[in-house]
């Protein structure tokens, strides 16, 4: 199973890749998609999709996961998270690969094992897990939890 976990975002989107294998999980690539703040919302979707297209194919992606939305206040950006959520949709089924959506909760349950666990202790659990260096956005580790979620209820 080769995961790619998804903080999705019009502006920063986490991605994560993780490869569970005979019991270890191993995680190949973390990172966040800075999409320009200046590019019209049509050219960010379309650099969104040409990347998560290309990590999916890259790394031979059979299972994507993402977060479920939370409302935010902003009805405006709650859309434009609809759109990047609807890239990773198409994405899924051009690619036939399984779509898993997690409640925020359920991310950091399936992370770390506590539900109501901060963004500080995802970060930490995933860095100890893991043995990397605190990546310089929380996007980054948010990806990786979702992926690990993923990882952890698709046994």
């Amino acid at each position: 199973m080769i995961i790619l976990g998804v903080d999705p975002g019009t502006r920063y989107a986490g991605y994560a890749v993780i490869k569970k294998e005979h019991g270890k999980t191993i995680l190949i690539e973390a990172g966040c998609l800075d999409v320009h703040k200046k590019d019209t919302l049509i050219e960010k979707i379309g650099i969104i999709h040409e990347f998560m297209d290309a990590k999916v194919k890259k790394h031979k992606i059979t299972h994507l996961a993402i977060e479920t939305p939370f409302f935010l206040k902003n009805a405006a950006t709650f859309l434009k998270l609809g759109y990047v959520r609807g890239i990773l949709y198409l994405i899924s089924y051009n690619n036939r690969l399984k779509l898993s959506e997690f409640s925020p909760k359920e991310v950091k349950l399936g992370a770390t094992g506590y539900g109501a666990a901060t963004k500080e202790q995802v970060a930490n659990v995933i860095i100890k897990i893991f043995k990397i260096n605190k990546p310089k956005r929380d996007d980054v580790t948010d990806a990786i939890a979702i992926a690990l979620c993923c990882s952890n209820i698709s046994r």
